[in-house]
Formats: C-alpha cells, structure tokens, sequence
C-alpha cells in the first residue's frame, strides 16, 4: 500500500485550478524559497502519514460536489514531486474516478515525474520564481535549468500548464529577466496562461510560531502599478496574463 505524508487538505475556489478543487498539501520541499508562506510544509517528518485508500476515500468524499462546480483535485505542498509515488497513485485512482487533476509543482524535482504520472495530469501548476539563474538560486537555494527542462518537456508532452509567477520587488520585477520568460514562454504551445501573484507577507505568523526568521518581513509587497507592468509584459509576448 502507497504511503505518503500530509500537511492539511482544503477546499478552493479559483486559486488551485479551475472550479472548486480538493486541494492536498503534501509535507516536504527541497527548496527554500524566501517568500515562502508555508514553511510548516518544508518538512517530511512533520507530515501526517496516510494511505492513498484513506486520502481518496476523503476525495470521494466531495466528488459529486467538485465534479458540479466544474474542479477536481489539485496536489501541491511543499513539493508534491518529492513524493512522487504517492502523488502517481493518488492521480491514478481520481483519473479513475472520473476527477480532474493539478499538480502545482516548482519543477524543480521534474525528473520525477515520469511519463505516466503526467499522462493522469490534467494541468500543471507550474511555478516559475525567476527567470535569471542568479536571483533563482539566492530567492530559492535551487537550480532554474531543471524548471525549464520541466517546461519543455509538457510541451513536448501536450500537458496543459498555467504559470505561476509570484512577484516579489527588489527579486522579480526586473524587465529584463520578465522579456526573457516571456519569450521562452510564448515558444509553448501548452501554456494556456500565467498568473501573476503579487507578494504577502501573510504566512510572518507562521514563521514566529516555528521560530524562525521570515527573510523578506521587512521587503514592500508590489504595489497595483507594479503588478499591472508585469502582467502587460507577459501579455506583450502574447500570453493570457491574470
């Protein structure tokens, strides 16, 4: 019996995927992004263990109710990819059951994922946190090429993908580096949009009650001007930008 290890499961609306979605938080990330607002998930060994039996049965749960409100199921985390097997046979059994599937994934652990996983995937949530190599690895601790190399890969696969492209000022708002993820990009023929998610600071909470230092408490959120210039240069590129 697959095991894996959860942090919590929610329902969502408009956020995780199309409709109304049973969205799984899976325990465990490789990668330490700054602005992160989870930073209970970081962990493994935090998670509570499950069965694939006991998450599917909570699934059905809500199916008839995701199912008229146009959702499905949508696994995220931490980093789903690093509990692929389980993240694979949780797909498999909702493809079973007539249920859409989203992975929101960095890519960074997109080797993972082979072909049968993605074949049971219905979109991928694809994060993107820059486009410069530089500022990737001091805003992460990880390598962008693997992200990239993910991306090409759905293409070539035929996987629907949105973007996600969270805008921190100071990180991510530089012009240049958003033209050249732009232009890669609009070279995808599967990437039907991306959204452009303006920093919060809503997780500090978190970081106070685990003890641990919050690195960007004290950096400014994007004002509506910023987030618009950003969304204008993706759709420069002729993208969907949200």
């Amino acid at each position: 019996m697959t095991t894996g290890r959860i942090h919590s499961w929610d329902l969502s609306t408009g956020v995780d995927g199309p409709g109304t979605r049973f969205v799984l938080f899976l325990s465990g990330c490789q990668l330490r992004c700054l602005y992160c607002a989870n930073p209970d998930t970081w962990h493994m060994r935090d998670g509570q263990p499950v069965t694939v039996d006991e998450v599917v049965g909570r699934i059905e749960r809500y199916r008839q109710f995701t199912t008229l409100a146009g959702g499905g199921v949508t696994l995220t985390g931490g980093e789903p990819l690093l509990q692929s097997a389980f993240t694979a046979e949780v797909f498999r059994r909702c493809k079973e059951l007539g249920l859409h599937t989203a992975l929101d994934t960095s890519g960074a652990l997109g080797t993972r994922a082979d072909d049968a996983l993605l074949a049971d995937t219905d979109l991928v949530l694809l994060d993107i946190k820059s486009f410069d190599a530089g500022v990737y690895m001091r805003l992460t601790g990880g390598h962008l090429a693997p992200t990239l190399n993910f991306a090409t890969r759905l293409n070539r696969l035929g996987v629907p993908t949105w973007i996600r492209y969270v805008l921190v000022p100071g990180w991510t708002d530089d012009p240049a580096a958003i033209d050249g993820l732009g232009r890669f990009l609009a070279e995808l023929d599967n990437v039907d949009r991306i959204d452009v998610l303006p920093f919060h600071k809503l997780g500090t909470h978190k970081y106070d009650s685990l003890g641990i230092p919050f690195p960007l408490r004290d950096n400014p959120v994007p004002d509506a001007a910023l987030v618009e210039r950003v969304r204008d240069q993706f759709r420069a590129h002729g993208l969907r930008a949200h």
